[in-house]
């Protein structure tokens, strides 16, 4: 099968697929439950650390989804195992309503980073034709904020952070059907530069 068209099948995959419906969680009640949150990714969601992911702003529905997989160990941390571990149904939602609602303190890049960042750019607009790899805004839009449920905003998040996921997806070590695939096939030239490109969208 040719390269371009393992392009196109990757983005009807993602326009293709199905946005479920959210269950609509309480914010309030995830604003007190959040506090603990806040040791980590921040006030509010909005991390300080290049550790922690910011989770402001985030995609309806896809917060919740990503703590069940913590509860179950289908994604591994064991720091987020421990959190999730008590967690109810109810709990993930209402976490997901607070933060998908507060506002993202978006990110920004050093002067030294912009010529790696258009490179980038060009990587997440445009795709890497010669291996097929998909433009990344197929599933997370052109501005970097997802597509709820399942594709995770990525503007405003640590640029650290983002490259440290894409490696374990390279690795296996995080799983997913489609960006395990994806990520094998980038350098980590590649996977720096699109971080700090995404990083910075508004």
């Amino acid at each position: 099968m040719k390269r371009p068209i393992l392009i196109i099948i990757a983005l009807l995959i993602c326009v293709a697929t199905p946005i479920h419906s959210v269950v609509a969680g309480d914010a309030m009640a995830g604003k007190v439950k959040a506090q603990l949150c806040a040791a980590c990714h921040g006030a509010g969601g909005n991390s300080v650390n290049s550790q922690f992911p910011s989770l402001a702003g985030q995609v309806p529905g896809y917060i919740a989804a990503q703590l069940a997989l913590f509860k179950s160990g289908s994604r591994a941390n064991p720091v987020m195992a421990g959190m999730a571990a008590p967690l109810s149904q109810t709990d993930m939602q209402d976490l997901d309503a607070y933060f998908s609602a507060q506002p993202s303190i978006l990110g920004s890049i050093s002067e030294s980073d912009v010529t790696a960042a258009e490179s980038g750019g060009r990587l997440y607009r445009g795709g890497f034709k010669a291996l097929g790899v998909a433009p990344c805004m197929g599933c997370h839009g052109p501005a970097g904020r997802g597509i709820p449920p399942k594709y995770p905003r990525l503007a405003g998040q640590h640029p650290e952070y983002l490259e440290q996921q894409l490696r374990a997806f390279k690795t296996k070590t995080r799983e997913h059907s489609m960006m395990n695939s994806i990520a094998f096939l980038l350098t980590p030239q590649q996977m720096r530069e699109v971080s700090l490109y995404v990083s910075a969208l508004k």
